[in-house]
């Protein structure tokens, strides 16, 4: 059970985050605050602008304008920083199939400046942890993507970052290895670090302490996944999620159901 959100710091707070592309707004004055040992969802349709907002929090892209921090660090001047003090594990699979499942992390581990006797010691608390050690030598190629999702997650967190961004992890994966991953970013966040989470799967939200619905752009809800249900009176995420989206598309509508604060 985690703490009231009172007694946990900030680790990622945005105040009126806005990108735009042209004359198109991909992400609308946002306002968010993630707290410290969360797994935070983060639900929307494609185009909604998740994948934006995550750029824009892991320092691979500056805000048109609005303010932000993840780790104590600023979106718009620090972020190199940024990147140094997270974990990032794509919607695409972005490890070497021609390499060994070793040799990936240890191409990851070196582009973070950890040398070998601290790598060693991450393998012993990542192998068994993730359940890698009959792959680690195997060509990442001939692995099925359940476990590659693993190793992906390994390289992630091999430099043992306090908040991981994870982009629609469990994407193509059959529904044993999505529930056996949700159980690996379970363990993550019971040891303390930040999870903040997209996904397509309504059912996965069901995992978070808390979510956010993502809709042209803006939260139109944010709360846990049981209070939102029960302020709507539906039964589950996806009746939620579809009755939200379909309120804030009809003319005239706003951000319903909650505050992104």
């Amino acid at each position: 059970m985690l703490e009231p959100e009172t007694e946990r710091p900030v680790v990622v707070r945005t105040r009126a985050l806005t990108r735009k592309f042209g004359a198109f707004t991909a992400v609308d004055a946002l306002d968010l605050d993630v707290h410290e040992g969360e797994i935070f969802g983060f639900l929307g349709a494609n185009g909604a602008g998740k994948t934006t907002t995550i750029k824009i929090l892991c320092g691979l892209l500056l805000p048109t304008s609005g303010t932000g921090t993840v780790a104590g660090f600023d979106v718009l001047t620090r972020s190199e920083d940024i990147k140094r003090s997270i974990g990032y594990m794509s919607q695409r699979f972005s490890l070497y199939d021609d390499l060994s499942v070793r040799e990936n992390l240890e191409f990851y581990a070196g582009l973070y400046g950890i040398g070998s006797r601290r790598l060693a010691r991450r393998l012993d608390e990542l192998v068994p942890r993730l359940q890698l050690a009959e792959h680690l030598d195997k060509l990442t190629a001939s692995i099925p993507m359940g476990w590659k999702q693993r190793v992906a997650l390994a390289a992630a967190t091999v430099h043992d970052p306090a908040i991981v961004f994870l982009d629609e992890p469990t994407g193509g994966v059959d529904p044993v290895s999505r529930r056996a991953f949700w159980g690996l970013i379970d363990e993550l966040a019971r040891s303390g670090k930040t999870v903040f989470v997209t996904t397509h799967y309504m059912d996965e939200a069901e995992y978070c302490h808390r979510i956010s619905v993502m809709n042209a752009g803006r939260i139109i809800a944010l709360g846990s996944p049981a209070d939102l249900k029960a302020q709507a009176g539906l039964e589950t995420i996806q009746e939620l999620f579809l009755a939200l989206v379909r309120r804030d598309e009809r003319p005239g509508a706003g951000p319903q159901g909650g505050t992104s604060r």
